[in-house]
């Protein structure tokens, strides 16, 4: 069987899903690069817990958990079956490395994951489970969630982590205001540049410690819930295999880089 990598994606704007931009053309042709998995598990950046939960719901509702944007987004549903088993394993691994976990068969999907799920696989037919974030948890903590849940991969699960590569929403709703969409804001690059260095060199510790190391991490990312799933995927990619960047664009201000754990 054919491995497939870890993902780390942007999904910036909930009208990703709307608009003829290279973010949305990246990823809705992403899939067709990729071995067909047998399930997803999604790391959302809009699901914030203390400790990890996976929502093993057998029918997970769309959630809309966003405001103020076109009517068409709230008609918008993604179907696909849930993977409560995919939940009962990731929960187990998670144990196993003295990680403290439960699941949630409440909980829907919220846009952090069905926007690029629709995209990636637009039929709906793969079935998902989601996997929280803990905000006030330190990148090192999601790196060995993603480490612990490394096995998944091996049994045909593909691991998206959904967040934004650069999340000042601040600086994003002025350069909305001006009506450029495609602006790059003069601290992303830096920032951009030093974190594919960073992967391209398997600096794992630089990684970690971005929020000291990288310049212009807080002006960046004012707060790190956004980048956190990066950690989860960089966590679970193969140890020994270094990452690399498979996009880059940005939205509003907003870098939408994605990238590949093999």
């Amino acid at each position: 069987m054919t491995l497939a990598p870890a993902l780390f994606v942007s999904h910036g704007a909930p009208t990703l899903v709307l608009r003829d931009i290279p973010a949305r053309r990246f990823l809705a042709t992403l899939a067709a690069t990729l071995p067909r998995p047998r399930a997803i598990l999604s790391v959302t950046a809009h699901w914030a817990t203390e400790a990890p939960v996976l929502g093993s719901a057998e029918h997970p509702e769309t959630i809309y958990d966003f405001g103020g944007f076109p009517d068409e987004l709230y008609t918008m549903t993604y179907p696909a079956p849930g993977a409560p088993d995919v939940a009962a394993r990731g929960l187990a691994l998670l144990r196993e490395a003295g990680i403290a976990a439960r699941t949630d068969a409440a909980r829907g999907l919220d846009h952090g994951t069905w926007i690029p799920a629709r995209l990636l696989y637009p039929d709906a037919d793969i079935p998902l489970a989601q996997l929280s974030v803990q905000p006030a948890q330190d990148p090192a903590h999601h790196h060995r969630v993603g480490a612990a849940l490394r096995p998944l991969r091996e049994a045909g699960v593909l691991i998206v982590a959904s967040g934004t590569f650069t999340h000042n929403l601040r600086a994003a709703f002025q350069v909305m205001r001006s009506g450029h969409d495609d602006v790059e804001l003069p601290f992303t690059a830096p920032f951009v540049d030093w974190i594919d260095a960073a992967v391209t060199a398997g600096a794992t510790e630089d990684l970690l410690a971005y929020r000291t190391r990288a310049p212009h991490a807080r002006d960046n990312h004012p707060t790190d819930e956004h980048f956190l799933p990066f950690f989860v995927a960089l966590g679970a990619g193969s140890a020994g295999r270094r990452g690399r960047r498979i996009h880059h664009s940005t939205d509003y201000g907003m870098a939408m880089d994605a990238y590949a754990f093999d």
